[in-house]
């Protein structure tokens, strides 16, 4: 059996471009940084706030 007998192809193509949310800064936001389940902060390599494990 085939699963691709029902299955569609994908038609979404959507680029998200992601900008630093540090302010005065227009570099490119790599690094998503969210807490829970609150939308993701974009920052550049510059400006990313530094990771904090959880059982440190």
């Amino acid at each position: 059996m085939s699963d691709e007998a029902g299955s569609s192809a994908r038609t979404e193509s959507v680029h998200h471009e992601h900008r630093c949310e540090h302010p005065g800064c227009k570099k490119w936001g790599s690094f998503g940084f969210a807490a829970g389940k609150s939308e993701p902060r974009w920052f550049c390599m510059e400006h990313r706030p530094e990771w904090k494990p959880k059982h440190a």
